[in-house]
């Protein structure tokens, strides 16, 4: 099974620990697939520094496919990361360097994949068609999304994820119900630690979270998106699909950053950056 995660890719930068961690939706993916047992790639774009470099060398550990990745001449993608309490609160990004538009090359090379996965930290929502020419799409459109902006996308996605940690039950059903409605294959929304939906053909199947005290739960979402695609593409059913993601998840909540490899760097230095970019731009808070 072969799967490319095609987009964001980022630094998170934990203030409170002077240490910075590679992530991103689509990087986190195409991670998690690999430890799966799939050929997985990256098709993005790093900074030349300390982080980008940091964040390929994790890649080429974890035995990920860095052929369609880049390497630009400009600071990585960041996003700074600090505890408020018990919640985990990012207080602000710089993606610049990370978005790309998809060129010729890119889109036929995605052709070699069973899989592309994407999210909507990414610049891909729009040419989501053109791919789905090329394989099958996953994409993950977070908690801030518009139905009326995802429906047009749904008749051509193999796997539309949601995060429904906001949602009640009855409305996180509904949102999979509407998904398979506008033409999905599998939809998946995922809630935390009240486990995930996911539905198909066969109809919506819940999946309990697993009963496990989180370290880090960054980059637990990407996880079990990539143990659907990978449990679906290798034949497995639903049932044991889910239970394999749901594992895998529970797994990655168990280190620290997304799926570690972290370094050190000068935290000082950025609260110092922050503050001053704060008296001349606005920047807004985002909880975790």
């Amino acid at each position: 099974m072969r799967l490319l995660g095609a987009g964001d890719n980022v630094a998170d930068r934990y203030l409170h620990r002077a240490m910075q961690y590679p992530g991103g939706n689509a990087l986190n993916v195409a991670v998690f697939a690999a430890r799966l047992g799939a050929h997985a790639g990256y098709l993005g774009v790093l900074g030349d520094d300390a982080a980008g470099r940091q964040i390929m060398r994790a890649l080429q550990a974890e035995h990920v496919d860095t052929s369609l990745t880049r390497v630009a001449q400009a600071p990585n993608a960041s996003a700074d990361v600090e505890l408020q309490g018990n919640d985990r609160v990012f207080l602000r990004s710089d993606r610049s360097t990370a978005l790309f538009e998809l060129d010729d090359e890119q889109l036929a090379a995605m052709a070699d994949y069973d899989v592309v996965h994407s999210g909507y930290a990414g610049t891909l929502l729009p040419r989501v068609p053109e791919i789905a020419e090329h394989a099958k799409v996953s994409f993950d459109f977070g908690s801030r999304f518009d139905l009326a902006e995802v429906e047009p996308y749904l008749p051509h996605l193999h796997l539309a994820t949601f995060s429904g940690g906001h949602l009640a039950d009855a409305e996180a059903q509904e949102l999979v119900k509407r998904g398979l409605d506008g033409g999905a294959e599998l939809v998946l929304v995922t809630r935390g630690a009240e486990g995930a939906y996911l539905g198909s053909s066969e109809g919506v199947r819940h999946q309990h979270g697993e009963a496990i005290v989180a370290r880090d739960t960054l980059g637990a979402g990407d996880a079990f998106i990539a143990g659907v695609l990978v449990g679906i593409g290798t034949g497995r059913g639903i049932r044991a699909t889910l239970v394999a993601a749901s594992a895998q998840a529970a797994q990655a909540c168990q280190v620290d950053g997304a799926f570690d490899y972290g370094i050190p760097f000068d935290a000082a230095a950025a609260r110092e950056h922050a503050t001053s970019r704060d008296s001349t731009h606005e920047n807004r808070t985002v909880e975790a």
